[in-house]
């Protein structure tokens, strides 16, 4: 199984850098993992809606480029999921053939519309409001778990 995380920006913070590097490193265990941080926009600091909707096409096009097998859009309408919910997702792409299973978390103004509509389904860590770098902790956290959930380990309980 493959596991690709798109993400737009880079983490800055040392304490989130090494946090996904432990659970990355998790993963290795049950599957090959790629991290593609891509290039945010820059934007003006009170930008119009036709410069963000223009930004988010921009981010849109670099993600395409790494975007393969079932891909999950992470997005404020998306659906939220239990943690076995989430498990039964992974394991059942790789059952169905799907090798990779590529996540997206967007910039702080989200993704564009063509993103999400590629997505098997859309994903929502909450409906609170999270930073994204620590979405991508979270996210990362709980793929990890969803593999532990498959095989039976003792992590999630």
């Amino acid at each position: 199984m493959n596991i690709n995380l798109i993400v737009i920006g880079k983490l800055k913070e040392d304490y989130l850098r090494s946090a996904c590097g432990e659970y990355i490193k998790r993963l290795g265990r049950y599957c090959t993992f790629e991290l593609h941080e891509l290039d945010e926009c820059r934007l003006s600091d009170d930008p119009s809606e036709k410069e963000i909707a223009s930004a988010l096409k921009k981010e849109a096009e670099q993600i395409k480029k790494y975007a393969k097998g079932m891909t999950v859009p992470l997005c404020i309408e998306g659906k939220q999921l239990t943690s076995p919910e989430l498990s039964e997702k992974i394991s059942s792409a790789g059952v169905s053939g799907q090798s990779t299973v590529t996540f997206i978390i967007g910039s702080s103004f989200g993704l564009d519309p063509d993103i999400k509509s590629m997505g098997a389904f859309k994903l929502s860590m909450s409906k609170m409001t999270f930073p994204h770098q620590l979405a991508r902790v979270m996210l990362l956290e709980q793929i990890y778990r969803a593999f532990q959930i498959s095989e039976g380990g003792k992590y999630h309980k």
